[in-house]
């Protein structure tokens, strides 16, 4: 029983990989992502497509996956670049608290199929105000 339970695990395991691993590499963008330009400890840009999320009239964003250097380097560097609709603009991006959280992650759920697929990874969301 437990090697069923093992192979299990492991196919899982590969299947979110190769899911996380997909969606990184393509990047899929349509109406509803933008770009998000952040700047690494060696100052150099990175470009991330992510879902454009609302709340209240505000525009969030969300790290739903399990790679998510973009993420940290907001954490580090709230200065970051949107590309929406094809006009880039400067934004101050600001990791959301507890209470805002619930309220952004309850009016933007995710469906249990695509938590199944990346793997059930811990949701935090970023509030992006323009400069």
């Amino acid at each position: 029983m437990l090697k069923i339970i093992a192979i299990v695990l492991g196919i899982y395991v590969g299947i979110v990989v190769a899911f996380e691993s997909l969606l990184g590499y393509f990047q899929p963008a349509d109406q509803s992502t933008l770009v998000i330009t952040t700047i690494d400890a060696n100052g150099e840009g990175h470009d991330r497509v992510v879902a454009q999320l609302r709340s209240n009239g505000q525009l969030y964003v969300a790290a739903n996956h399990w790679p998510r250097a973009w993420f940290r380097q907001v954490s580090m560097n709230p200065q970051v670049q949107i590309e929406m609709d094809g006009v880039k603009e400067d934004y101050s991006a600001v990791v959301v608290s507890a209470g805002e959280h619930d309220r952004v992650d309850s009016d933007n759920s995710l469906g249990f199929v695509f938590r199944l697929l990346t793997g059930f990874p811990p949701r935090y969301f970023v509030s992006l105000d323009p400069m």
